[in-house]
């Protein structure tokens, strides 16, 4: 549970980072914002060790402050800020449970919804890492909508309105980039405030990697008029700063350990535990409509996969899900319509788009060579598509790759007919490896391939075991899936 004595005096957080664990401690970064001219955060972690904080960041009147810590492995660990305390699980070698959560919010007017109704699943989880402690929780990617940062200046809002062959025309000035950064740092410091997120923040060691929505609707699946524009690269670079701060715990330079990439150019991570490696493959800083990784990105995530011990179990954290329907059709059926259609971007981010089927056949030619060549078995979490379903792919020996969706904990659920449609069309299967079927499932408990409630999911470890299960806003809790 999470114990905390009111004293922090802190403007925001702390936020726990997970670094990874071995037989001497858990490693983690603890991160908290601070008022300017307020003394530096103290930190501490009894028997283990909290390194001296150290500033990422000082911006709109506030400053943000990270210490590397060390803590035993032990039921009862904690680590303090401040005077408050916080208890962690940081014991990870039998029994554990891995929390999964993504889309933490939605398009339009997220900071006008009532936090009664928008934080249901929050405090469910909250609830539920009361009664048995986390030791992870991954965040399978737009933590922080923030489509509305256009309306942040006058001309940023221009710039949305024009026709993508204009856009390039916009400047990008001091005065925009100032109000589109400080947009950025409020909606973090109001999300990392949220009472039932908050204490887990504080509490479960996290580990996240952004899609779209973190920096703009479509980025990276739009076109050139567009996507290289000087404001939307300015969006982008505001957006990739606030990431760096309250997504990874770090600043340029000031990387964790966790990413291979020391450039920045991906932020493509890898975390090891005992019997578990969580890999986090970028899909987002590098993407362009024709590729989703470029060759940092994928680099990086071939670097993550060679350092995961053989044996251990890997989640793949893929921000859009790898294994899905046949969207390349809806694809082909809008290229008949002369002009650009809404919902193009959204197909494009897809691993199943035929602009990166090439891609999409490597990402799971790897992920069958971990199973398969080195024995270690995978399952992919993702999030991205406001619905919770599953899949598998029939794997070379035998086994099967599970694909598990969660999605979203706070976004409203979408229309029905929207998972009807998506479930006609799992029907077609794909095969982009030869002779390795996919196929989209029910989830346990469930008709429907695609199932319309808010979510999360649950990945556990019980006696050497590995099982599923997910929490549904309206339909309750699923069965457990094995995981083999």
């Amino acid at each position: 549970m999470t114990g905390h004595d009111g004293k922090t005096g802190l403007a925001a957080g702390p936020i726990l980072f997970a670094r990874g664990a071995d037989e001497h401690g858990a490693r983690m970064a603890a991160v908290a914002v601070t008022r300017q001219g307020d003394p530096a955060p103290v930190f501490e972690a009894p028997g283990g060790a909290a390194g001296e904080p150290v500033r990422l960041g000082a911006l709109f009147g506030h400053e943000v402050w990270r210490s590397d810590l060390r803590l035993p492995l032990s039921p009862t660990a904690a680590y303090g800020v401040n005077g408050g305390s916080f208890r962690v699980a940081t014991d990870m070698s039998g029994d554990l449970a891995v929390g999964f959560v993504s889309c933490n919010g939605q398009e339009h007017d997220d900071e006008a919804r009532s936090h009664e109704d928008r934080d249901v699943m929050w405090r469910r989880l909250q609830s539920e890492h009361a009664r048995r402690p986390f030791a992870l929780l991954l965040h399978g990617g737009d933590q922080l909508y923030a489509d509305e940062a256009i309306k942040a200046h006058p001309e940023v809002e221009r710039w949305g309105e024009l026709p993508n062959e204009e856009r390039p025309g916009v400047a990008w000035t001091a005065e925009m980039e100032e109000a589109v950064r400080s947009y950025f740092f409020r909606r973090y410091l109001d999300l990392l405030r949220q009472p039932a997120a908050a204490a887990l923040f504080a509490a479960v060691p996290s580990l996240m990697i952004w899609d779209d929505h973190d920096i703009f609707d479509g980025w990276g699946s739009h076109p050139p008029g567009l996507q290289e524009s000087p404001v939307a690269l300015g969006l982008f670079a505001a957006a990739r700063e606030m990431f760096l701060l309250f997504q990874l715990g770090a600043a340029d330079g000031l990387l964790p350990e966790t990413c291979p990439d020391r450039t920045g150019r991906s932020f493509t991570q890898g975390a090891h535990f005992p019997g578990l490696s969580v890999l986090l493959p970028d899909l987002r800083s590098e993407r362009r409509p024709d590729r989703v990784m470029g060759e940092a990105g994928w680099a990086a995530f071939e670097a993550t996969l060679t350092a995961a011990p053989e044996g251990a179990r890997r989640i793949v954290v893929s921000s859009v899900p790898a294994l899905g329907p046949r969207l390349s059709l809806v694809e082909a059926l809008l290229d008949f319509y002369p002009r650009p259609q809404q919902y193009e971007d959204d197909l494009r981010d897809q691993w199943q788009s035929r602009a990166h089927r090439a891609e999409w056949r490597r990402f799971l030619a790897l992920m069958e060579g971990e199973a398969v060549c080195r024995r270690s078995p995978v399952t992919i979490v993702s999030g991205e598509i406001h619905l919770a379903t599953r899949g598998t792919m029939d794997l070379r020996d035998g086994s099967q790759l599970h694909q598990l969706v969660a999605s979203g904990i706070t976004h409203p659920k979408p229309p029905r007919a929207m998972a009807i449609g998506l479930g006609l069309l799992s029907r077609l299967g794909e095969s982009p490896l030869k002779g390795r079927k996919i196929r989209l499932r029910p989830l346990p408990g469930q008709r429907p391939v695609y199932t319309a409630d808010r979510n999360y999911l649950v990945v556990e470890r019980q006696a050497g075991a590995w099982h599923a299960v997910w929490e549904l806003e309206e339909h309750g809790r699923t069965p457990a899936l094995a995981l083999g």
